[in-house]
């Protein structure tokens, strides 16, 4: 090798382990400021939250400005359709209502816009179908992919929803099915109820129990269909980083993706993606250990962690099942839809 090709493969990988550190530097700001909203309640920001976690994926390239202005955008249209309609709804907390079935409107439906006495189409968000789960890349599951693209999936529609409802000063409580998250809200006249962004309809508690895998200790436990408060939002976040730092660093010894794991836990202790997360770091922990009484000591601890999933009432449902499920709420719309969640009108 000649001197000048050393010189060269010094400077490449002096180069390439800058940027690594740069890269990991924005997972470790990521991850202190989801702690910090975890710790201190008054620094909670679900947008700030998602974005940070999507910047430290895209090395620090998510256009920031322009999200913000998009995001501007649909809460103005929110709030003129709140100004606009009529809401056939006359509890004290009308108001707030009236804000949910805005933003709902502004994810789900067509709206003509008169501008300048022009008629424009407002072209709602829809569902992609294509790489549901992020295997191909990370980013079919982001919130600034969705606002480029207009398509998203059960993560970043219910995000952005949950964001645009904050916007407006209303809270929107996220909760999980399997593989699957939407939208629980509390109104006086209905009581909790459920808003689909997948399909666009609310739908009853019976959709979730049908897809078969929803273990009535998981309900008991919060694992499913608990609505969640404002931390466990930021532990549903926490795991979203550590995911992301697991493609980005698939070498990784793991420290990065446990503290995650453990902040997450701490903040909503059932949180069956997490525990299931910190389990599968452990035993790829516990596969590197040369000492075998070591290594079966730690694998039944592992045993324990696993056994501790199953109790709280998780249970696996397999991709292709889970679209089947998805799909059978717009094929069976009739016998899933809250028919009493048609709340209002337009003048």
């Amino acid at each position: 090798m000649t001197k000048k090709n050393l010189t060269l493969i010094l400077l490449l990988f002096t180069t390439f382990c800058l940027v690594a550190q740069d890269n990991q530097k924005l997972f470790d700001n990521s991850y202190a400021l989801l702690n910090n909203m975890i710790e201190n309640e008054s620094n909670y920001s679900f947008k700030k939250a998602v974005f940070s976690v999507e910047n430290a994926y895209l090395d620090g390239n998510l256009d920031t400005l322009k999200i913000n202005k998009q995001i501007k955008l649909l809460n103005n249209l929110s709030r003129s359709l709140i100004k606009d309609r009529f809401l056939v709804y006359i509890e004290k907390d009308k108001e707030k209502v009236n804000k949910w079935a805005s933003v709902f409107e502004v994810m789900h439906d067509t709206i003509p816009l008169n501008i300048n006495d022009t008629i424009y189409k407002y072209v709602p968000f829809g569902y992609d179908f294509n790489d549901v789960f992020g295997h191909s890349t990370r980013e079919n599951l982001f919130v600034s992919k969705l606002l480029e693209t207009r398509k998203g999936n059960c993560h970043s529609l219910p995000y952005l929803y949950k964001i645009l409802a904050e916007e407006l000063g209303v809270e929107a409580n996220l909760a999980l099915a399997p593989n699957h998250i939407y939208i629980k809200h509390r109104s006086i006249k209905d009581g909790w109820y459920n808003t689909e962004l997948t399909s666009g309809i609310f739908p009853i508690d019976a959709w979730i129990m049908a897809s078969g895998f929803v273990h009535i200790d998981a309900i008991s436990n919060g694992v499913y269909m608990k609505a969640l408060n404002n931390k466990e939002s930021i532990a549903l976040v926490l795991i979203d980083l550590a995911d992301n730092y697991n493609v980005k660093f698939p070498y990784n010894d793991g420290t990065f993706i446990l503290k995650c794991c453990e902040t997450a836990i701490k903040a909503y202790p059932n949180f069956a993606t997490a525990l299931i997360l910190r389990a599968e770091t452990h035993y790829k922990q516990i596969e590197k250990i040369q000492d075998k009484v070591k290594h079966d000591l730690e694998f039944k601890d592992l045993e324990k962690e696993y056994a501790h999933i199953h109790q709280i009432g998780y249970r696996n449902m397999p991709e292709e099942m889970y679209l089947n499920w998805l799909v059978s709420l717009k094929e069976e719309r009739s016998k899933y839809e809250n028919k009493k969640m048609n709340i209002f009108n337009k003048n």
